[in-house]
């Protein structure tokens, strides 16, 4: 969730916190931010198991992960063994004219 945040940039959020929130106010804020985390996760948990239950024992074995547009993307995109269904591309020779599509343009 926060590959993308280094030290620096949590030194900065820390040193905001500290100077909206003051240093009596910031550890309850802290706690409270991350009770909500934890109770967030449970809840999506929760929503995952009952969604497998209302799905029936015969998708049980299903992946939500895989799901997830990115990685359906990027399993579509990794898969090697499928050969190019496409036409193969060509290559033009040098000064050669691409072909001109009347209905495409």
């Amino acid at each position: 969730m926060f590959d993308h945040l280094g030290w620096s940039e949590l030194i900065v959020l820390a040193i905001v916190g500290l100077v909206i929130l003051g240093p009596d106010r910031l550890p309850k804020a802290a706690s409270d931010a991350a009770k909500m985390l934890r109770q967030l996760r449970a809840m999506a948990r929760s929503a995952t198991a009952d969604l497998k239950a209302e799905l029936g024992p015969e998708m049980a074995d299903l992946d939500l992960a895989s799901l997830h547009p990115r990685r359906f993307v990027q399993s579509v995109l990794d898969d090697e063994d499928e050969p190019y269904r496409g036409r193969e591309p060509s290559t033009l020779a040098a000064g050669e004219r691409p072909p001109y599509d009347d209905d495409a343009t």
